[in-house]
């Protein structure tokens, strides 16, 4: 399920969601290891960013040498635009200073050159000027800017995350951002992924991360906190880094047991209790609830979670397909059907063709499930449809 944190976002557009310093440099190490040329020569566009509240700008500044940079931009968005765009859901940007007509204009901060003749290029050196627009990312104006860099990196506003994927997939340039990873399934994401075109990043498999959010950000995450400073941070779960740069753990097959051992020696009880390998009523595939729990002698399509994505090794599986209305690869469509939800409480609905189906001997109990012609079904959660590239079937 979305984090609730992520969801209110969403819905109230408070997209401002601070990276922390650690999450950055963890993240960027892995691709630095990889490849330790990965910035060698490259102009690094940061939008979507503001130093004086980013970790972004500050992170690639203070290492522009380390890297060996060429150039770092990185654009802020106007706090008045956000506020007449959005209404009161921004004004606590707009009330950061006066209102003024700068206050209408994004930023945009430069560094290419050692500015205080100190010897070296770090964060002291950045540049800044006002755009001639509001900074948005779609303007012309940091279309341009975008178009003249080779990598992007940033945390985009979250409900703005498909357009931001969209955006970048156009111009066919590297980057690195972070979204939710129930973003997987979105119709503008899936494709790549499947495509190889964008894969998930390193250091985040699991868990929940920290960010900084504005003073008046509602703190109704499960886990927040007000440091010495009187700045604000809660914690979001389902946090993952996408990007289409490379880094070595996504070439490292996954070690996998046969159905026999796996049914022997996984601890999931779930998975015993509901008789293991299940076939999917509307999908010629069977049901893959956990991950370790995919078999090393089964050479048919497996329904797997989300989260496999966090272990995906192209050269071991290839990817099919997604359980989704949109994907359109359903053997069979069911006609309207009546939901029993948790409490009993009965309802005409459509929702099981949007995902994968699974026939039930009885009613469970405490679980949502449905009825069709005086048969049983339970819905599983979204899955991605794999199998076995041949040259791993032996």
């Amino acid at each position: 399920m979305a984090n609730k944190a992520l969801t209110k976002a969403k819905n109230a557009k408070k997209d401002e969601f601070y990276t922390q310093l650690p999450e950055i440099q963890a993240e960027v190490n892995a691709y630095l290891d990889y490849d330790p040329d990965v910035f060698r020569g490259k102009t690094v566009l940061l939008p979507c960013d503001d130093p004086e509240w980013s970790n972004f700008t500050r992170f690639f500044a203070q290492n522009f040498e380390r890297f060996g940079l060429k150039k770092l931009i990185s654009t802020s968005y106007a706090p008045e635009s956000k506020s007449r765009k959005y209404g009161a859901l921004f004004t606590y940007a707009a009330e950061r200073s006066e209102v003024t007509p700068q206050n209408e204009r994004g930023k945009i901060f430069v560094l290419d050159h050692d500015t205080n003749a100190n010897g070296r290029i770090d964060f002291d050196d950045l540049e800044w000027k006002y755009l001639r627009g509001d900074g948005d990312f779609r303007s012309d104006e940091v279309r341009k800017l975008r178009d003249e860099s080779d990598i992007i990196v940033t945390n985009p506003p979250f409900s703005l995350f498909r357009e931001f994927v969209s955006w970048i997939v156009e111009s066919e340039k590297k980057f690195l951002i972070i979204g939710n990873i129930n973003c997987v399934s979105y119709k503008e994401v899936f494709p790549l992924i499947k495509a190889n075109r964008v894969w998930l990043g390193e250091s985040i498999h699991s868990g929940d991360r920290e960010f900084g959010v504005p003073e008046d950000y509602p703190l109704e995450a499960t886990g927040w906190r007000i440091d010495e400073n009187g700045k604000h941070f809660i914690r979001v779960k389902g946090v993952r880094w996408f990007t289409n740069l490379e880094h070595g753990r996504r070439h490292k097959p996954l070690e996998l047991m046969t159905m026999e051992r796996n049914l022997k020696f996984l601890s999931h009880k779930d998975f015993h209790a509901k008789l293991g390998y299940r076939q999917y009523d509307n999908y010629d595939a069977i049901e893959i609830p956990y991950t370790d729990t995919i078999p090393s002698d089964y050479s048919g399509v497996m329904g797997v979670p989300i989260s496999f994505l966090d272990k995906y090794c192209p050269a071991q599986f290839e990817i099919l397909g997604i359980t989704k209305t949109w994907f359109g690869g359903a053997r069979k469509i069911y006609p309207e059907q009546i939901e029993v939800d948790k409490k009993g409480r009965r309802k005409r609905v459509k929702k099981l063709n949007d995902g994968a189906a699974l026939q039930i001997e009885k009613p469970p109990v405490g679980e949502t499930y449905y009825l069709v012609d005086d048969r049983l079904y339970q819905q599983a959660y979204a899955r991605i449809l794999i199998r076995k590239r041949e040259e791993t079937k032996k």
